[in-house]
């Protein structure tokens, strides 16, 4: 008996409930012969009558009545499991998932993040900032944050935050003072430099571009580090030249302690994206944050 189809247990409680199948009918938006035919099989699976019917009256049986309740309370708690699965399509409720670089994580993440969840307010944000190359989807994540260059081509990608970024490079007043300001990139072969090491273990050299032109160098290290603000810090101590994301000096720049060279050889490219596994029914977060990072603007 552990095989009985729940449509037809939920057909007898409706009828058993309105006594009436044309009732149960109309509310279900359904035929009478349709929740009579589901009473008749479930008689016959069940081998009792749980219904006494005539022509002017339904009433359950003795067996009818003690099953009703005993359902009531369990489809109860069924249909009210639905409608919070049905929630999760159809509101805006729930947690969402997302692994950024580092640099989203500070420079994009957190005005957009801040509007998104004031507009939001049943979605719970969880944002983990890395940036070693992962598998997203298995690492549990809804979608991810990444630059072109690593784009996964089974995925589909919708750009967020600024459009274009660009590489500067810098140094203190007092450093350019001591040791002359570079001109030319193959310059900083000769100076002491701050370098970044990512989580990955890669240490990136340092490409400066002008026009067509491009120069890929790797400068003597004076600092190696993982820690962005140690290495803007140690910049600012006079220790060296430091080159990144703009957006990441431009608050010493501003303030005067530290000094853009260089200047015409920027590296400039393409903004991140957000990128997600294609979907027939995708989670309402996801959803709803891939529609509000559409309308937004992008610089």
């Amino acid at each position: 008996m552990n095989d009985l189809p729940l449509a037809d247990l939920d057909a007898f409680t409706a009828v058993a409930r309105e006594r009436s199948f044309r009732k149960a009918a109309l509310k279900r938006k359904v035929s009478a012969s349709s929740l009579s035919e589901a009473l008749r099989r479930l008689e016959a699976r069940l081998g009792v009558r749980l219904l006494n019917r005539t022509t002017r009256s339904v009433t359950p049986t003795e067996a009818g009545a003690r099953l009703l309740e005993r359902l009531q309370p369990t489809l109860g708690d069924i249909a009210a499991a639905l409608d919070q699965v049905n929630s999760y399509r159809d509101e805006a409720t729930g947690t969402l998932r997302l692994n950024v670089p580092t640099v989203v994580a500070r420079v994009v993440m957190p005005t957009l993040a801040a509007r998104f969840m004031a507009a939001y307010p049943g979605i719970t944000l969880e944002i983990v900032g890395e940036d070693s190359f992962i598998d997203v989807l298995a690492a549990g994540f809804d979608a991810g944050v990444r630059y072109d260059e690593r784009l996964e081509q089974d995925m589909i990608a919708v750009p967020i935050g600024p459009r274009q970024q660009r590489f500067i490079t810098a140094a203190s007043p007092a450093y350019l003072m001591a040791n002359g300001e570079p001109r030319h990139p193959r310059d900083v072969l000769g100076h002491a430099c701050i370098h970044h090491r990512f989580s990955s273990g890669i240490v990136p050299a340092w490409e400066f571009e002008r026009g067509e032109e491009m120069i890929r160098l790797s400068p003597p290290v004076r600092l190696l580090a993982n820690t962005l603000e140690l290495e803007i810090g140690i910049a600012v101590a006079g220790h060296g030249i430091i080159r990144t994301f703009e957006e990441f000096l431009s608050p010493a720049i501003a303030s005067g302690e530290l000094v853009e060279i260089l200047a015409e050889w920027v590296s400039i490219f393409p903004g991140p994206y957000l990128y997600y596994a294609s979907r027939r029914h995708m989670p309402a977060p996801l959803r709803a944050f891939i529609d509000f990072i559409k309308a937004e603007p992008h610089g």
